[in-house]
């Protein structure tokens, strides 16, 4: 890789991180302010709710998060002590846990959702 096409790499994962940034700074704070949810929380909620399922197993849910196991299971607790997910053990493997979404993060979904697509639509439509 020549001088230039390493130079333009480097610019271009710059740009991206830049954009990613950006973005994410944004769904967190107007998240936040807006609707008392974080980025992670509303993206666990966004997941489970767009999935079309009652309930999910925990490790499916984590699944494509940028979290690790440790903050997806904190971001979890924290959706639970709001109220607004419920665990519960599969009954067919007892190491597995069920996550489910109540009627109050249903709705608190639905109102952080259009926040959350108005702010990618500013910054990626």
């Amino acid at each position: 890789m020549s001088g230039t096409e390493e130079r333009e790499l480097v610019a271009k994962w710059r740009d991206l991180s830049t954009c990613y940034n950006n973005v994410a700074c944004d769904l967190d704070r107007e998240l936040q302010d807006q609707h008392g949810l974080g980025l992670s929380e509303f993206e666990a909620l966004d997941r489970l709710i767009e999935s079309g399922q009652d309930k999910l197993r925990m490790h499916e849910l984590a699944e494509g998060m940028y979290l690790s196991q440790s903050a997806f299971s904190r971001t979890v607790a924290r959706l639970e002590r709001a109220g607004l997910v419920g665990r519960s053990m599969c009954m067919d493997d007892r190491r597995a846990l069920f996550v489910t979404a109540t009627d109050a993060g249903r709705s608190r979904h639905a109102e952080a959702r259009d926040t959350h697509r108005k702010v990618l639509a500013h910054h990626l439509g």
